[in-house]
This record gives C-alpha cells, sequence and structure tokens, in this order.
C-alpha cells in the first residue's frame, strides 16, 4: 500500500499514455544534463503513439518536519490550480485537448508533475509541464481552498481502519525520522501553513539541480533535448537547500493496538529494511515475494488457504532513499485476530530458521521479475521509473543490475536477509473495542 498522495486536476480525455505498452528494453534511452543542473532523460519508444512526462523535484517528506509535515503535497495541491497564465479550468482544456492528462503529487523522496497525450502533441504538453512547474499562480484563496479539502482528506484516512493502521505503523517504525510523517500532513501542522509559507517552500525547492526530467514515447531525443533546454535551460541554480541533519531510525520491539470501529481487525508487522541501493535490496524483495507473492506466497497460502485466518494476507518491502519497510499484513475478523497474529508471528520464525526450497525461491523470483516487467511495460510507468532512479541516486544501469541481483538470490540470502531484518519487530494491530 503506498503512502503517496495525488492532487489530480479532473481531466476527461484520452488515457492512451498509460494503456498503451511499451516493451521493455527494445528503446534507448539519453540522458543529458543542462548547463544549469537539470537532468533531461528520454527514452525513444517509435512502436507507441503516445508519450508520458515525469518531471520529478528534490522535495518530499524527507525535507519535512513536524511542524511542516505535509507541506510538499500541500504546495502541489495549491500549484494544479493554475498558473500565471492561465487558471486550473483553462489549463485542463488546454490538456485534454492533447488527448491527455496531467497531475501533480508530493511523496516521501520526492514531488512530481505527470502528463501523458497523444504524441504528436509531445511539444505542448512539455509546454504546459513546465508552465505548471515555472509558473504556477499559488493563489492565497487556493491555499486556504485546499487547506480545507486536505484536511477533509486526513480525517477521512483517520476514518478508515487500513489507513489509519498504516499510518500508525510507520509512526511508531521511523520514530523521529522524517518518513514517519504523514505525505497528507496533520491537522496542526497544516493549520499552521499559511500562504507564505506554500510560495517559500515552492522558491526554496524547484531550482533545476533539484530537478529530473524523463520524456517516454514516439519521439527524437534530440528534439526533447533541445526543447527541454528551450523551455528549462534559463532557470537560475540556486544555493541548495539546508536542513539539519536527519536522524536515523532505530529499530525497537513494539506493540501498539489501536481500538476503532471496523468490520475487520488489521494486523501489520514491520521491520526497517535496506535502501533501494543497498546490497541487500534484491534478497529482501525475494524474501518479500516468498511471504507476499500473489496467491503463491507463503501468508496467503497458509494463513488464508489452509487455515483460514485471514481474508487478505501480504507482505511488501517498500525501499527508497533513506531506510525502508519490510511490511506483512494481515486483514482477519475481529475474533480470529489473537490466533491471525499468533500464526503470522509463526510464518516470521519459520522463514528466519528454515531455508526456502530452491522450487519455492524460483517461483518468487520470477513472480517478482514478471511483475516488475509488466510494471515497466507503458510510457507512463517508464518516465516513472527513468526519472525516479536518477532521484534515488542509483542510476540508469539499475533495471539490468536489479535483475542479475535477483537471479543471484540463493536460499542461504533469503535465509541471512530474514534473520537480519526480521529480528526486531513493531507490530500495530487495529480492532473494534
Amino acid at each position: 500500500m503506498s503512502r503517496r498522495v495525488h492532487a489530480l486536476i479532473g481531466l476527461v480525455g484520452l488515457l492512451v499514455g498509460l494503456a498503451v505498452a511499451a516493451p521493455v528494453g527494445a528503446q534507448s534511452t539519453t540522458r543529458e544534463r543542462l548547463d544549469n543542473g537539470l537532468v533531461v532523460l528520454v527514452r525513444e519508444n517509435p512502436l507507441a503513439p503516445v508519450v508520458a512526462v515525469s518531471l520529478m523535484v528534490e522535495m518530499g517528506t524527507r525535507w519535512e518536519t513536524p511542524e511542516t509535515a505535509g507541506i510538499s503535497n500541500f504546495v502541489h495541491a495549491v500549484m494544479v490550480k493554475g498558473t500565471t497564465k492561465r487558471g486550473g479550468g483553462e489549463l485542463a482544456e488546454a490538456v485534454a485537448a492533447l488527448g491527455g492528462k496531467i497531475s501533480a503529487v508530493g511523496d516521501v523522496d520526492y514531488s512530481e508533475i505527470r502528463a501523458s497525450a497523444l504524441a504528436r502533441f509531445w511539444r505542448e504538453l512539455l509546454g504546459l509541464t513546465a508552465e505548471l512547474a515555472l509558473t504556477p499562480a499559488l493563489l492565497a484563496q487556493e491555499v486556504d481552498n485546499e487547506r480545507d479539502w486536505l484536511l477533509s482528506r486526513v480525517q477521512k484516512r483517520r476514518d478508515n481502519p487500513g489507513d489509519r493502521t498504516f499510518d500508525e505503523l510507520f509512526a511508531a517504525l521511523y520514530g523521529a525520522h522524517p518518513y514517519a510523517l504523514p505525505t497528507l500532513g496533520t491537522p496542526q501542522s497544516l493549520a499552521r501553513l499559511d500562504h507564505p509559507a506554500i510560495v517559500a517552500r515552492y522558491r526554496a525547492f524547484y531550482l533545476p539541480e533539484r530537478m529530473k526530467l524523463a520524456v517516454s514515447g514516439q519521439v527524437k531525443a534530440a528534439e526533447v533535448v533541445a526543447e527541454a533546454r528551450r523551455l528549462f535551460g534559463a532557470m537560475l541554480a540556486g544555493g541548495g537547500v539546508a536542513g539539519a541533519p536527519i536522524p536515523p531510525p532505530v529499530a525497537t520491539l513494539r506493540r501498539i493496538v489501536v481500538e476503532q470501529p471496523a468490520q475487520q481487525a488489521q494486523i501489520l508487522v514491520g521491520a526497517l529494511a535496506p535502501r533501494l541501493s543497498d546490497p541487500d535490496h534484491a534478497a529482501v524483495k525475494v524474501l518479500a515475494t516468498v511471504l507476499g507473492g500473489g496467491m503463491a506466497g507463503r501468508l496467503f497460502a497458509e494463513l488464508r488457504d489452509k487455515q483460514a485466518l485471514a481474508y487478505t494476507a501480504n507482505a511488501y518491502y517498500d525501499a527508497v532513499h533513506e531506510p525502508g519497510a519490510l511490511i506483512l499484513y494481515l486483514g482477519t475478523a475481529p475474533e480470529n485476530a489473537a490466533r491471525a497474529e499468533a500464526a503470522l508471528g509463526k510464518e516470521i520464525e519459520r522463514v528466519r530458521t528454515q531455508p526456502v526450497s530452491l522450487d519455492e525461491l524460483n517461483r518468487a523470483k520470477g513472480y517478482l521479475l514478471g511483475n516488475y516487467a509488466m510494471d515497466r511495460r507503458t510510457n507512463a510507468r517508464q518516465a516513472w521509473y527513468l526519472v525516479f532512479y536518477e532521484i534515488e541516486g542509483v542510476g540508469q544501469g539499475f533495471p539490468d543490475a536489479y535483475r542479475r541481483a535477483v537471479e543471484a538470490v540463493t536460499p542461504e540470502d533469503v535465509l541471512r536477509v530474514a534473520r537480519t531484518y526480521l529480528g526486531t519487530l513493531t507490530t500495530v494491530v487495529l480492532q473494534p473495542r
């Protein structure tokens, strides 16, 4: 389950940028750094008549504090309400005329403007992306309107048992680290984030050296780079964003019970896990897939199918710039919560003490790499991956290196990372009173 929160423009039109498959590995990638520091990445895909744009900025929860929690998402919620050239409605009409859509989002390690359209309109789409990024109106009245909307979203998330359980887990797991903060913010932080704070945050972070632009689709790389230079090349580099050192999260053994009206009990077990750039990343990915890889994953097969102790059973590993999170999840009937939690503990102990079989290992690898390949087949996802790997600092060779690393994982590797990362666990149980 992702913590990302999208601030969307309600656009109608052809969503072809997300729907047409782009064969992975069949396209070349061009990378160029402009004189002001902005990085441009272009993947040519001559087979699909669509184009996708992703503009990421090093601006997210990682640079927030309890006092400014949610400000990255808040800025982008206001940004999509219009530019200095046209209002939000006019912007929506302009993008819809290209057969596409545009949105903005604040996340933990980045903020993003994403857009897609028919390929023949790539130049116009890139122009609208630049307009939104470089000349947002950021009107005072929109700040007040969006604050009210975000506060309602915060309350809605707290009222949702699943969402609240994840928020409680991240808060407990990360402690003083900014990853503990909710991407949406809190009622207290949103109340103090006024118009000057929104404008100041935008100006401090929207600097060319903090921005990465990716374009994937039926385009010519040289033409896209030239247009990007025309649109973004005049930006002046800034002095960087000074901030206090981020305290590393510390693993602690904790169990938290939250009482809230709910049809199901939610059981989350989380552990601190490696960064995306860590050598253990691939092995922990395989471990998470052994436990939660679809219907063949252990949690689903054992706790749902065999023991009937859960409606949903899954595991996933959220790898980011700072230490990530390995999370095991069960949704069960309240009367089964104690037995389900105990059974989950036995599965954790089993994977920490007994090597996986070669058959189970190979099945997990196939499931993991197959899903990875499928997720990268659209131009929208290709653009996202290109710029995400750039933001995270792992480079454009990461996909091939990741596949090789996964293929090289052994049963001994899975056992080792299970013992390393599933030793000190944070548990959150949400159930009705």
